[in-house]
């Protein structure tokens, strides 16, 4: 990365909130549709016209077609595989919860990959970021008791119950992709990744066309395609978020998304969330950011002590 960018975390900052509004707009489109349109037919939508924006974003940075360039075409395909079951997982829960229950429990997400890294990448966890990945999986406990208990709605409770598990089930999956993510950046552009992934998600969505698509109207059209291209716009701008500051200074404005879905549950879908939704929440957002600026305090320690290692040039 380039310092200037470095030199510019409010722009930053701007991008990856501009992200949200746009992953937000995405998933309100999604839920609205899906009252009327099969899943499948939702994710090929939303992966195939957010190449819209994304080869929009590749042409202007001068990487196509370098951008279909790849080593790496195997761990592409098992990549999209896991991404594109968490889009039929993540829509399938947004047709079935308040848009805010959703959002909440997608939460959960980075906490889990905390503990697939370790697993699988091998990476170091302390007590301290166990210690909040464990007290956020209470957050999500807590969210998850207003589906379950005598005090649910009857009628209600088990269609509730099957989208909260289906929701939980996405975000493990989630995690799961976000881990073989952080293990291809190494070699592989972020501008490769996302187009390879709306690929082949566009593909496996289109796959389900034999299963019952419904023919939409002009209106239907209009909102998949917008729901697809808010969808890649969100992806453009949160990767360009992180091209004028560090992760650790980025990431926790993921969570002013939670500020747009109550605003959206509360004005178009007339829905509130419960008391002990939001203080699941908080639980699971207070987890999140600790881990994150745990990260961050790791990170500047790293720094000093590589500085403090590294020999100084002798005076003549």
């Amino acid at each position: 990365m380039d310092p200037p960018e470095h030199a510019r975390p409010l722009v930053g900052i701007a991008l990856k909130v501009a992200s949200t509004l746009s992953f937000t707009a995405m998933a309100t489109l999604i839920k609205l549709d899906s009252a009327r349109y099969p899943i499948g037919e939702l994710v090929f939508f939303r992966s195939f016209f957010a190449l819209i924006p994304v080869f929009a974003w590749v042409a202007w940075r001068g990487q196509f077609p370098a951008v279909f360039h790849t080593k790496r075409f195997g761990r592409h395909v098992v990549r999209s595989v896991t991404g594109g079951c968490t889009m039929f997982l993540g829509f399938t829960a947004l047709s079935l919860l308040p848009i805010a229950d959703a959002t909440a429990i997608g939460y959960a997400a980075p906490l889990m990959t905390v503990v697939l890294a370790v697993l699988f990448l091998g990476e170091k966890v302390r007590i301290y970021r166990w210690s909040a990945v464990i007290v956020g999986l209470i957050g999500v406990l807590v969210i998850l008791s207003d589906y379950v208990g005598p005090d649910v709605e009857a009628g209600a409770s088990e269609r509730s119950a099957i989208g909260a598990m289906i929701a939980v089930a996405g975000a493990f999956l989630g995690a799961v992709t976000s881990t073989q993510v952080r293990a291809m950046v190494h070699t592989e552009g972020a501008g490769t990744i996302v187009v390879y992934f709306s690929l082949f998600t566009s593909l496996f969505g289109l796959f389900t066309l034999p299963f019952g698509w419904v023919m939409p109207d002009l209106f239907g059209i209009l909102s998949l395609i917008a729901a697809g291209v808010f969808g890649g716009l969100g992806q453009v701008l949160m990767t360009q978020s992180f091209r004028y500051g560090g992760a650790s200074m980025i990431a926790p404005f993921d969570y002013t998304s939670m500020i747009w879905a109550l605003i959206v549950s509360l004005l178009v879908f007339n829905t509130w969330p419960t008391e002990r939704m939001l203080l699941g929440t908080g639980i699971v957002v207070g987890a999140g950011l600790f881990v994150i600026f745990r990260e961050r305090w790791l990170g500047i320690e790293r720094a000093r002590s590589k500085r403090a290692q590294t020999p100084t040039t002798p005076l003549n």
